[in-house]
């Protein structure tokens, strides 16, 4: 006799749980809480359609904090092992300059969803939508808009994190999962805007403005990329990264100070070298011979006194190591992601909730941090398909 099992969740995690899932032993329901399928998948190809990133293995799994955690489901299930996958179910897919993996081009964000979802009928996967899971009921059934119940053999919660509330991605779950007891932290925002009080005139002429090839650091992390100028402050694959050594340094002091290296393709011997040589005026040489913005040198401008600007040494060490001070996070509903949710204490090495037996939490509840650029899809992938092959073996 199969065994009930169901997905609270219809985004990434649940729906690649789904498709490894063996329906010859399991009956599978997806309890989705709109009213279809992968909205937060579906938003994150707004600005192109990045499925996960190219890179070696080894050094695809450092991108993760805390580090480590979430090598077993990637050894199991890899950024190659899902580009096969994708190609399996119809979904061809591309490396872009950057490394980043997308679909071939034509292939919209709408189709690889219909495609998965094909790929789950076929696997006679069951669909209940407009459930939102309210509670656990008595001996763990489930409860859903406060007085429906069902119960299941295996549940496993792929509830999303705190961001982008408009795909059901709320965090509203969180309370809870605090009443029974099951430990969780609160929601901060990741890969967001982060707060910089810029001068006034200078936001007037540069908001929107990019800030191309430069390099961003703090606490000898060093991310590499593109940032936005923005009214609130900054924002973009360049600091990104960096998201986590940002939290936490908010949490100890009101602000933290991160450099930004503004030529990370010359030494600051060379650029000394650079500006010493030339005839021209200092204005003119950071945008001709140094090839820097006219962005960048206005905010070089705006900090330095006349005589620093004038001081060929330490201009070429403004311009390596550049000192931007943030004093916040945008708003949770904001960011791209957010860490908090589900203490990673709270579950086991398989994400089975040590105080509910037989509850597993996958995908973005649970607290951990990775960049954009195809990390954020893969592990909530790599974990689905992991919890499905311990699953499939019980």
């Amino acid at each position: 006799m199969r065994r009930e099992l169901a997905i609270i969740g219809g985004g990434t995690a649940g729906l690649f749980l789904a498709a490894f899932l063996n329906t010859d032993i399991y009956n599978v329901t997806i309890y989705e809480k709109k009213a279809s399928l992968g909205r937060k998948f579906l938003v994150a190809g707004d600005g192109g359609f990045n499925l996960t990133h190219s890179e070696e293995l080894s050094s695809f799994k450092s991108k993760y904090t805390p580090s480590s955690f979430l090598d077993i489901a990637l050894d199991h299930f890899s950024n190659t092992d899902l580009i096969e996958w994708l190609l399996g179910i119809g979904i061809p897919t591309f490396i872009g300059s950057s490394g980043k993996v997308f679909p071939e081009k034509g292939i919209k964000p709408i189709e690889v969803l219909k495609c998965i979802e094909a790929y789950l009928i076929k696997k006679n996967v069951k669909f209940k939508f407009n459930k939102t899971f309210s509670d656990w009921g008595e001996e763990n059934s489930l409860e859903f808009n406060s007085n429906e119940f069902i119960k299941a053999d295996y549940t496993v919660f792929a509830l999303g994190g705190g961001s982008w509330k408009v795909t059901g991605s709320d965090g509203s779950w969180l309370d809870v999962f605090n009443k029974k007891g099951v430990s969780t932290l609160p929601f901060k925002s990741s890969n967001c805007a982060f707060r910089i009080k810029w001068p006034e005139k200078f936001i007037q002429n540069n908001e929107g403005k990019p800030l191309k090839n430069i390099s961003i650091s703090l606490q000898n992390k060093v991310q590499k990329g593109e940032a936005v100028i923005t009214k609130f402050g900054i924002e973009g694959n360049a600091i990104y990264g960096l998201s986590p050594e940002i939290q936490e340094a908010l949490v100890i002091e009101n602000q933290v100070v991160v450099y930004a290296d503004f030529k990370p393709t010359l030494s600051l011997s060379t650029l000394i070298e650079k500006l010493s040589l030339s005839r021209s005026k200092t204005t003119i040489t950071l945008k001709e011979k140094i090839k820097l913005s006219r962005t960048v040198i206005e905010i070089i401008k705006v900090t330095l006194t006349k005589e620093e600007f004038l001081d060929v040494e330490v201009l070429a060490k403004f311009i390596k190591k550049f000192p931007l001070t943030i004093i916040d996070l945008a708003p949770v509903d904001e960011a791209i992601s957010t860490s908090g949710g589900i203490n990673l204490n709270a579950v086991d090495s398989n994400f089975e909730l040590k105080k509910v037996k037989n509850n597993f939490c996958i995908g973005e509840m649970l607290d951990w941090n990775a960049p954009t650029g195809g990390y954020l899809i893969q592990a909530c992938v790599s974990k689905g398909v992991y919890l499905a092959h311990q699953l499939n073996n019980k």
